[in-house]
């Protein structure tokens, strides 16, 4: 492995069309181009006024949300959280989250140690009542 690796994000393949969530989301998971060996790294974009197709959360793994760009909500177990730019939400390994994208849709980056195969994912978890 090179000392350092240095990849555009928006070149990173967009993962959401093989879930078919890209009507709502572009989701662009880094590692693997970033060859990282313990880090989890992903760039999410969601469009504006548009909610991620479903919660999910991880049985071991931390992990940080950074806004980058726009606003909007995410909901973490019972609680809503306002998010707006340059906002840092850590987030415990058993918390649901799902992210809601403001009228300037939601831009954040996340971080935290590679996880893969530990995630739970959950379709419909944000109810239209919330």
């Amino acid at each position: 492995m090179d000392h350092f690796t240095l990849k555009n994000l928006d070149e990173v393949q967009d993962s959401a069309p093989k879930f078919g969530t890209d009507e709502v989301m572009e989701a662009r998971f880094a590692s693997r181009d970033l060859e990282t060996e313990d880090t989890g790294v992903s760039h999410h974009r969601v469009k504006p006024s548009k909610r991620q197709a479903f919660g999910h959360k991880h049985e071991n793994a931390e992990e940080v949300y950074v806004v980058i760009r726009g606003s909007g909500r995410v909901k973490l177990d019972d609680d809503i959280v306002e998010l707006k730019e340059l906002d840092a939400v850590r987030v415990a390994p058993t918390v649901m989250r799902q992210f809601e994208a403001g009228d300037d849709g939601l831009e954040f980056i996340v971080f935290g140690a590679k996880h893969e195969g530990d995630g739970e994912l959950a379709p419909g978890w944000w109810s239209e009542d919330d």
